[in-house]
């Protein structure tokens, strides 16, 4: 675990254009100077992710908000006071100390502070504000502890701040705050139904949006085996099937089936809690993957609290590859 040495030597690494990997309570971020263009622009390298696609900004508290936006709506505000520090990222007008670099070349940038104790400590040393996508190459399987990081990223990595594995699992929840009406871009650690019983009224998801944000890509978070999406009481049969068939059979067995016969390479059997779904969502992932399955069936679970999350980081898993 992080040492108060170890945060140190972070936040000079951050000071010096230096990137480093800092857990939080969704994922391990890739984190650079928010305000260093080069060091923003070298996230995109390390990732292979494409400049147009912005990145979050992480700040140390919600009094520092206005520091990097241009205004911040009531609504912006009530949310944030409600949900910081945790996994809600707020989509706002740019201030002026954000370059464009770190926005995609847009006029709004999202931001929000981690709850996260190696992460606050290290925005609190570095005295400013990280913008810090997954750590991990664009497109692949988020990472959840610092093993994760190391194995896929490696020497591309100035400093790996291990903090443990991530409490949450997915990413935050980002809400669009710029119109007259707020609504969740992606899904994610803040549910939609406790954003609505905060605001007072119904949330709009929508599938499409104007703004563009992290998470958005048709295919997203998805491990090298191929995804296949089937209703759950057909897990099972499709998994055997797809075995016959020659596959190197990958199954997320859902938990009420957790006791039926499986004909399969590896089979992953739910948890029956939501939390601990989401908590676990990318390490299963990689376990299929390292066990050497070539495709993965999986279902989608109810799409309320964490399912709503849980089933867009699936259906982006099981996106079509080659428009990346």
């Amino acid at each position: 675990m992080a040492t108060a040495s170890d945060i140190e030597k972070a936040a000079e690494v951050l000071r010096t254009g230096g990137l480093v990997a800092l857990p939080t309570e969704t994922v391990y971020g890739l984190g650079a100077n928010a305000e260093d263009p080069a060091a923003v622009a070298r996230i995109f390298q390390v990732k292979g992710r494409p400049p147009s696609h912005p990145l979050i900004v992480h700040i140390g508290g919600a009094e520092h908000l206005d520091e990097w936006v241009e205004e911040v709506p009531a609504t912006a505000r009530l949310l944030a006071g409600h949900f910081w520090p945790g996994p809600l990222t707020l989509v706002l007008r740019r201030g002026r100390r954000v370059p464009l670099e770190a926005t995609g070349g847009l006029e709004t940038v999202a931001v929000r502070v981690p709850d996260h104790p190696v992460a606050l400590a290290l925005l609190s040393a570095f005295g400013g504000g990280v913008t810090a996508p997954s750590a991990n190459r664009f497109g692949s399987v988020s990472p959840t502890t610092a093993d994760h990081v190391r194995a896929e990223l490696g020497d591309a990595v100035d400093f790996v701040l291990d903090g443990g594995s991530c409490g949450v699992g997915v990413e935050s929840t980002i809400v669009d705050v710029t119109g007259e009406t707020p609504s969740i871009l992606r899904p994610g650690g803040v549910t939609r139904e406790d954003l609505e019983a905060v605001l007072g009224c119904p949330i709009e998801v929508p599938s499409t949006s104007h703004v563009r944000v992290p998470g958005q890509h048709p295919s997203h978070y998805a491990p090298r085996a191929r995804v296949v999406l089937v209703e759950p009481e057909e897990v099972v049969a499709e998994a055997g099937r797809a075995q016959e068939e020659g596959h190197q059979v990958g199954v997320f067995l859902p938990a009420a089936s957790a006791d039926a016969p499986v004909k399969a390479h590896a089979v992953v059997t739910l948890p029956e809690s939501l939390d601990a779904y989401a908590r676990g969502l990318y390490g299963f992932l990689r376990e299929l993957d390292q066990q050497g399955c070539d495709l993965i069936v999986a279902s989608l679970p109810a799409e309320q609290g964490l399912g709503l999350a849980i089933a867009n980081r699936l259906r982006r898993a099981a996106g079509p590859r080659s428009s990346q």
